[in-house]
């Protein structure tokens, strides 16, 4: 089983910290190959909407990590969608990558696939801004019919309050199970 876990966060905290406990369960608790990557650390731009990907071409005109990540969501058996919660939605940077993974075709993404979502966000979880996300993947997934098997949302304001809740990250090394 190939994990891809893609961290949206440009910064090294809560988002980074939640799916390093859950990278950690899954280690330790599976046979699997996990590939984590910072894709802050990427460059990535916007999809220009252009189609040469879907035409005679079938390769993006733009050629940076955004074609790297699109194969490798494509190639995926599950993948853990991590992000910061930036106006109401995921950062730039997550978005610039699911949006260039249209470059694969629908034939390539529209297969069994199980997919994880962790938002961090400021707000309280009854906060709408969470929910928005969600529903954003919830789109993605019914129309791939992938599965969504991991929805955690996660309340933390500062750079490092997640790392000191150490409950919070236990349980998140528990989420392993939701993919085995």
């Amino acid at each position: 089983m190939k994990v891809l876990v893609l961290n949206g966060s440009p910064r090294n905290g809560n988002t980074k910290a939640a799916l390093t406990a859950i990278v950690q369960g899954i280690e330790e608790n599976m046979q699997c190959e996990v590939e984590f990557f910072d894709v802050a650390k990427y460059k990535t731009a916007p999809c220009l909407g252009c189609n040469t990907c879907i035409t005679n071409v079938k390769n993006c005109v733009t050629n940076d990590d955004g074609v790297v990540f699109a194969q490798k969501i494509a190639d995926a058996d599950v993948v853990i969608f991590g992000s910061p919660v930036y106006w109401w939605g995921i950062t730039a940077q997550l978005k610039a990558v699911i949006d260039r993974m249209y470059m694969q075709g629908m034939e390539n993404l529209k297969k069994s696939k199980k997919i994880g979502i962790v938002t961090v966000g400021g707000a309280e979880l009854d906060d709408e801004e969470y929910d928005i996300i969600s529903r954003q993947f919830r789109c993605i997934a019914d129309y791939l019919d992938w599965q969504i098997v991991i929805n955690e949302s996660i309340s933390a304001y500062e750079k490092d309050d997640l790392s000191k809740d150490l409950e919070k990250l236990e349980y998140l090394k528990k989420l392993w199970k939701e993919i085995a």
